[in-house]
């Protein structure tokens, strides 16, 4: 008797609009360029077909979301259940009088671009954050003073259950490097208070965010942005120095000598070997400071060896 072949995932997918792809790579996706692929890959066509989907999907099935993959890690195993990336549905900005409503796949730098050509300030800090809106918002982003809870009106999300929820700013309880989204919610888009300006400042501030961001960040290589939150009282990267860990190497990915709180794949790194650098500068900050680092970067799935590779 011929074997029942085991069913995969896919074939138990709610029907949608947008594109399923069963077993698909997404390491490419992120800015590191590694990782296993998505065990169903959902690509929904609008907020529409996001909120039907994830209505009719099994509570069970486990969802993952990803934006630009800028500040992410995909495992080497891939990622178990449904992973989410917003794509040219969620990308659209509109510009108002004091601001502008932008789509959560819509990159940050081009919201900062749109507010400058229309002459609002306020938003330049986002061209020195690289990512997307969605991304920026569930961990209220920040960089040169000014953090996204400062100009956040409001988030609009799709929850787990398929309901859409406007979330006003105050009920994000906005922290450091974190917002407080209804579990398993999907940030659709948000609304960014801006004020009118000159726009010459505004193209001043911004070549000045793009010029600081070229001087002392590997903009042009494989990274994944800032890699550990400033620890209260103290910067990341002057811990990861005084440890001795610039430069420090594991198979190909290393700690940038350029910027010490950025790893890099140097062009063959498997996710193991990114994730395993990080926890090794962790390791040897502890050991130097007493300070245990936390990780910024964002990290999904599982290792190549299964789940207890993760806890070596």
């Amino acid at each position: 008797m011929p074997a029942v072949r085991p069913s995969h995932l896919i074939e138990r997918m709610p029907p949608a609009r947008g594109r399923l792809t069963a077993d698909a790579p997404i390491g490419p996706f992120t800015w590191f360029r590694v990782g296993g692929p998505a065990e169903v890959l959902f690509r929904p066509a609008d907020e529409d077909d996001l909120a039907s989907f994830l209505a009719a999907l099994d509570p069970a099935v486990p969802v993952a979301v990803i934006g630009a993959g800028s500040n992410l890690i995909v495992r080497d195993g891939g990622v178990p259940g449904v992973v989410v990336r917003l794509a040219r549905g969620f990308g659209t900005i509109a510009v108002e009088a004091d601001g502008l409503i932008a789509g959560a796949a819509a990159l940050d730098v081009t919201v900062a671009e749109t507010a400058a050509a229309a002459g609002l300030e306020g938003l330049a800090f986002l061209s020195g954050i690289p990512g997307s809106v969605g991304g920026a918002v569930a961990m209220n982003a920040g960089a040169y003073g000014v953090e996204v809870k400062d100009v956040l009106d409001w988030a609009e999300v799709v929850t787990r259950d398929g309901a859409r929820v406007r979330l006003e700013a105050a009920a994000l309880a906005f922290a450091y490097r974190s917002a407080r989204l209804p579990p398993g919610a999907v940030v659709t888009r948000a609304r960014f208070r801006a004020r009118p300006g000159d726009r010459a400042t505004i193209a001043a501030e911004m070549a000045r965010i793009r010029a600081a961001r070229e001087a002392t960040q590997p903009t042009r290589a494989r990274t994944g942005g800032s890699t550990f939150k400033n620890p209260e009282g103290a910067r990341a990267w002057e811990l990861i120095d005084a440890a001795g860990c610039r430069g420090l190497r594991r198979g190909q990915a290393q700690v940038s000598e350029k910027h010490c709180n950025f790893l890099l794949n140097l062009g063959g790194a498997t996710a193991a070997e990114i994730e395993g650098l990080g926890e090794e500068v962790r390791r040897r900050v502890h050991a130097a400071t007493g300070v245990a680092l936390e990780w910024e970067i964002r990290r999904i799935g599982i290792p190549a060896g299964g789940l207890a590779e993760v806890a070596r």
